[in-house]
């Protein structure tokens, strides 16, 4: 399986280096960082959808002001997701599958560029995305990006076998068993990994799990002071998050050599992974 890495619409949050360790202005740059699969025999799987054609063209009411405020995304439609897929030579259609960490509006603004795809999300995300209990809630999962998406299949944590001692969910319906769901609660109760077996060994898109590469050193874990303020405002189970970042840590250290663990929102990391800048969109397949 080819895996193709696009950064959906970076979001520039105020604090410039205090967010992303990097940036000399007011304002910083993160990832977001989505992988599209070609499988011979499932058509395109499309893991995370970033920010959509919807949300660059009328980003009110789509996405809350607080977070439009805070995060000044850089609304390019040649970023989004449909127009670096049709760059690649491929069409919307193509996609058939769409694999969310979870359901916040960095992720899940790009579905309804994909109206034939069917979306799999754990099935505690879409239930607390739906009740819209609280205001922060409210801000971050955004009905009116996804609400009327027709194509669903849920899944719950308690199923499945285990992966590299994590809990996992297998056989994700009309998928390729070399994709699996890893559940990784914290940052959101049904936020997931998704696991990726490219035959040469793992990659696996941790989601907003950790947001900074330095969080997974393995001498010395750091964070951007912004990253880690915004990590707890955002974080719905503390301690579960913090867990699953060390268990991140020691899967990497046992098995560093055949998994590649990636975060959504790190700019180093996804221009190592890449191999070309952050604002570049993916390349003209010729």
């Amino acid at each position: 399986m080819r895996i193709h890495h696009l950064n959906c619409i970076s979001t520039c949050p105020l604090g410039g280096a205090l967010m992303d360790g990097r940036s000399w202005s007011l304002r910083g740059r993160l990832a977001c960082h989505c992988l599209l699969i070609e499988t011979p025999d499932h058509g395109l799987v499309l893991i995370d959808t970033g920010f959509g054609t919807g949300d660059v063209e009328h980003p009110r009411p789509r996405l809350s002001g607080f977070f439009l405020s805070l995060l000044k995304p850089d609304f390019r439609v040649q970023a989004t997701a449909i127009r670096q897929i049709e760059r690649l030579g491929f069409q919307a259609a193509d996609v058939r599958h769409i694999i969310l960490t979870h359901l916040d509006f960095d992720h899940a603004g790009g579905i309804d560029d994909f109206p034939r795809a069917t979306v799999h999300v754990m099935a505690q995300e879409q239930s607390v995305a739906r009740a819209q209990r609280t205001w922060l809630d409210r801000q971050r999962y955004r009905l009116q990006q996804w609400g009327r998406h027709a194509l669903w299949r849920e899944y719950r944590a308690a199923e499945g076998e285990r992966w590299f001692g994590f809990g996992q969910v297998r056989d994700l319906a009309g998928l390729p068993p070399e994709i699996l769901m890893v559940p990784l609660p914290g940052h959101t109760h049904g936020h997931a990994g998704v696991a990726i077996n490219t035959g040469a060994g793992w990659v696996l898109q941790a989601g907003d799990a950790y947001f900074y590469h330095g969080e997974m050193d393995l001498q010395r874990p750091h964070c951007t002071s912004g990253l880690r303020f915004y990590q707890w405002m955002m974080e719905q189970d503390r301690g579960e998050r913090l867990r699953n970042q060390q268990r991140l840590r020691e899967l990497k250290r046992a098995h560093g050599a055949t998994v590649r663990i990636l975060s959504s929102h790190d700019a180093v990391e996804f221009e190592r992974v890449a191999h070309r800048p952050l604002t570049a969109p993916v390349a003209t397949v010729s």
